[in-house]
């Protein structure tokens, strides 16, 4: 209740972000049923019965609160600024789109940030929780697009890669022009300071561009490379199991 209370407090100290941040989320989801209405229709998949609808609820219930667990392993990267730590939380989001289509990883992908929220608030004023909601998508929908395009190991990898790419350049530009300016907005310091955390562990980083190319990029990329190899190792092992077969 007290991280509620704060979560409540917080919302309505900077209601104009977190606006903004609802209409971001609607845009993600309409794009994820846009992908998948184009699917169905290259693949004439028909519509779902109840049966298939509680097992996907099902399925979205469970791999959300894996991810969420899997939040909160992180690992920091010795070479990048403290605030950059990565763990394994896409893993069940593209797991799950993978199985179900975009809509669901990008549904776990929601839920996943929503309760990490409930459980540990937000230290960032939502920005963090933005970020890593629209760079886990970007990764998501375009992976489980291609792969749900024509199914097989191919595509798959296929997928993860161009998703890897997808986050890769999402998290560049996303940093650089919005995420990075609003955290310096929200800690009261300036955007220097911020860079100037990269140069201490890479005196290559001297300015935006050199950060969001030498810290920003190999963090999407360490990340995106991780959940991939991961995926294509045990996707194929479980995927029966979450569809019943």
């Amino acid at each position: 209740m007290e991280n509620l209370s704060k979560l409540m407090d917080v919302a309505r100290s900077n209601i104009g972000f977190l606006l903004i941040c609802v209409g971001i989320i609607a845009a993600v989801i309409l794009s994820a049923y846009a992908a998948e209405a184009a699917i169905a229709k290259k693949r004439g998949v028909p519509r779902k019965n109840s049966k298939l609808k509680v097992r996907r609820l099902t399925i979205i219930a469970m791999l959300s609160a894996i991810s969420i667990v899997l939040m909160l392993f992180e690992i920091p990267l010795g070479f990048l600024p403290s605030f950059y730590k990565i763990d394994l939380s896409e893993l069940p989001v593209i797991i799950g789109a993978f199985t179900l289509g975009p809509v669901a990883g990008v549904v776990i992908e929601f839920v996943k940030i929503f309760l990490n929220l409930l459980i540990t608030g937000t230290q960032t004023m939502f920005v963090g929780e933005l970020a890593n909601f629209l760079i886990g998508c970007a990764f998501v929908i375009p992976a489980s697009f291609i792969y749900y395009m024509k199914k097989g190991k191919k595509s798959a990898i296929i997928g993860l890669a161009t998703g890897t790419v997808v986050m890769v350049v999402a998290g560049c530009v996303l940093n650089a022009f919005v995420l990075l300016p609003k955290y310096a907005e929200v800690f009261q310091m300036p955007l220097d300071a911020l860079i100037e955390m990269g140069t201490e562990k890479n005196a290559g980083i001297k300015g935006m561009f050199t950060f969001v190319v030498l810290a920003v990029a190999p963090f999407n990329l360490i990340k995106g490379s991780a959940v991939s190899i991961i995926t294509v190792a045990i996707y194929k092992k479980i995927s029966h199991i979450l569809k019943g077969e």
